[in-house]
């Protein structure tokens, strides 16, 4: 092991780097990659057999050549500056369509956004019986939402600003109204005080509960926050397709990391982070212990709280009380994969398949159903019919298929059922409850087909279907999400209170922890959530700006 500088057992014999990143996903591997390049010696830890965390490519299919972005599927919120910062050589597709949303009321209609035909959109609303001037003041929603998230998407990447601060930028942008609709009042208020029709109302919501187990009026704001993010993405909130699949982000930044020289150790298990600096962890078998002036936590704050706390691995008891609860959320979807022969009929035949697929495909959202959803869920049971959103990655990106299914017309769907929080989900039930939500998800789905989607499912050569299903503690055992929250835990505003400290780096970039050497660099940081690489570079910017 001569070339490896990292020794083992006793735990007397230790390893120095200038920083030790505890987890390998996107953001750990951003945050490598940044401090590598300015010359620090980097040791990157991750449990899993590869680095990526939720952000890869898998064929989940055996004998299937079709590499599916597992976990995550779309990229909004990874900054431009970051791609070029670190030499990223990776392609981000633009969708024509938006969005796609059939009439539960009416099986033959649905409202299509169409960004490459003007006259479409007005036409579909019209077409779903919205109301005269639905259409304008939905685009007008909209345009208004713009103001605001172009105002605070160069802010991502910068230290926090105050709210007031915040704010004051927003009025700048002629955006004052908009801040008082989306960070001041339930964000319900203002979609039901510019919106008419259940169904645009829907569509308009479903970006503030993705992932999110709220309701349109909830005090708390966290569907206001949720919403937010979902907007901000390059300031416009396009989402767009990865060529290659979610893999090919991760590894491009894992490639940019290994060539500045960070050192990327995989099957190792972090089991303790101590004061100090010190990690300690297991791997070929043996305890390991580094240190460093600097630990970047790429975990969960829940999981790097039992590390702290406890020693102990991820997947220890429930955290020690008195934990900041917003980290405590827990998540609300199911994850479904499929793979299939082609695309389904539609009920509305109006629409190409093509064109429906081509967006995000809702199902059952509409303003109504998504509260109904919401109570049912809270209420202990399985909502009927349940939320969804269907995205199908290959007929932008065709690559990631082989030629020969290429050739076939496959094509795979991901869908995301929303209100499927954590509490429905026991290590008890978790078998039954995950062929229950499958077969809520598929029931879901036939109601808005005209032909049942099982009967289009591939089968592998070991004659199973080509379908799989994720719950919540499923993705909490994969890739240790805490309750399967995609966030690792709640949403912060891209900003802080007036009053917070904002002395030291990492407090002005928004990863601080209570100890002055741990650096939160994952999507538990202000700023964190989704495939952006914000809470690595953000973190590596803190340390940059402490000089050592």
């Amino acid at each position: 092991m001569s070339s490896n500088p990292v020794k083992s057992t006793p735990a007397s014999s230790t390893s120095a780097f200038d920083a030790i990143i505890v987890g390998g996903g996107h953001n750990g591997l951003a945050a490598a990659a940044y401090l590598s390049r300015a010359g620090r010696k980097v040791l990157l830890l991750e449990k899993l057999e590869h680095p990526g965390g939720a952000a890869v490519s898998a064929r989940a299919f055996d004998g299937v050549d079709a590499r599916l972005s597992r976990y995550s599927y779309l990229v909004s919120l990874l900054p431009q500056q970051v791609i070029d910062d670190l030499g990223l050589r990776i392609e981000l597709a633009r969708r024509r369509y938006s969005s796609y949303t059939p009439d539960p009321h009416h099986g033959g209609r649905a409202l299509l956004i169409d960004n490459g035909d003007d006259g479409a959109p007005a036409a579909s609303f019209a077409a779903i019986g919205a109301p005269d001037g639905e259409f304008r003041a939905f685009t007008t929603f909209y345009a208004g939402c713009r103001q605001l998230t172009e105002a605070l998407w160069p802010t991502m990447t910068a230290p926090l600003l105050t709210r007031s601060e915040a704010k004051n930028l927003a009025a700048g942008a002629g955006a004052g109204g908009v801040w008082e609709a989306m960070i001041e009042q339930p964000i319900g208020h203002a979609i039901t005080g510019e919106l008419r029709h259940d169904l645009v109302r829907g569509v308009v919501l479903t970006d503030a509960l993705i992932g999110t187990f709220a309701r349109a009026d909830d005090e708390d704001l966290q569907q206001n926050i949720c919403f937010l993010y979902h907007l901000i993405g390059g300031g416009t909130g396009d989402w767009d397709v990865p060529i290659g699949g979610m893999g090919a982000v991760s590894g491009e930044l894992e490639r940019s990391a290994r060539d500045a020289g960070a050192m990327i150790l995989t099957s190792a298990e972090v089991t303790a982070v101590r004061p100090g600096g010190v990690v300690g962890y297991r791997h070929d078998g043996a305890e390991h212990e580094a240190t460093a002036p600097w630990v970047l936590a790429n975990v969960a704050p829940v999981v790097l709280d039992r590390l702290r706390h406890s020693g102990a691995a991820p997947g220890s008891p429930a955290p020690r009380p008195g934990q900041n609860p917003n980290h405590l959320r827990e998540g609300a979807q199911v994850k479904v994969n499929l793979l299939l022969k082609r695309l389904p009929r539609l009920l509305d035949r109006s629409v190409r398949p093509e064109a429906a697929f081509g967006g995000t495909f809702h199902v059952n959202e509409s303003w109504a159903q998504l509260d109904a959803a919401y109570l049912a869920a809270a209420s202990g049971t399985v909502p009927d019919p349940l939320p969804c959103e269907i995205y199908c990655h290959s007929l932008t990106d065709p690559s990631i298929l082989s030629p020969e299914l290429q050739a076939a017309g496959a094509q795979t769907l991901t869908v995301f059922g929303l209100h499927v929080p954590d509490r429905l989900i026991t290590a008890d039930n978790n078998e039954e409850r995950r062929a229950e939500l499958q077969d809520a998800v598929l029931k879901s789905l036939n109601s808005v087909l005209a032909e049942p989607i099982e009967g289009l499912l591939l089968t592998g050569p070991d004659g199973r279907p080509c379908i799989e299903t994720k719950t919540t503690l499923d993705i909490e055992r994969a890739v240790g999400m805490p309750r399967g929250n995609i966030f690792h835990g709640g949403l912060d505003w891209p900003f802080v209170e007036d009053n917070a400290p904002l002395d030291t780096p990492a407090q002005r970039w928004g990863v601080a922890t209570d100890d002055p050497q741990i650096l939160l660099c994952g999507s538990g940081a202000r700023r964190g959530g989704a495939v952006s690489a914000i809470g690595g570079h953000n973190a590596a910017m803190a340390v940059l700006e402490a000089g050592s």
